[in-house]
């Protein structure tokens, strides 16, 4: 069976994000005062063949700990694509 998942990488609680706090102060500086915080994320859409669900959930995690994510500084979550 086929799958297909988003993968959202994002930075731990109390990692310093450069990136998110640039784009808000570029977006204050624009005028858009009302933005008080912005995230940035990486956001990678995997499809995979596995014989369950559960089976490519576990592919998935593998390819997170092993490439996608640095568990030390990042989180990630799988979000499944319909």
């Amino acid at each position: 069976m086929k799958f297909t998942a988003d993968v959202i990488i994002s930075l731990k609680k109390g990692v310093i994000d450069p990136e998110g706090e640039a784009t808000k102060k570029a977006l204050n500086l624009l005028g858009f005062r009302n933005v008080s915080r912005v995230e940035s994320m990486k956001i990678f859409r995997i499809e995979l063949s596995a014989k369950t669900k559960e089976d490519a959930e576990d592919m998935l995690k593998e390819m997170c700990d092993r490439l996608l994510a640095n568990p030390v500084i990042q989180d990630y979550s799988i979000r499944w694509v319909e």
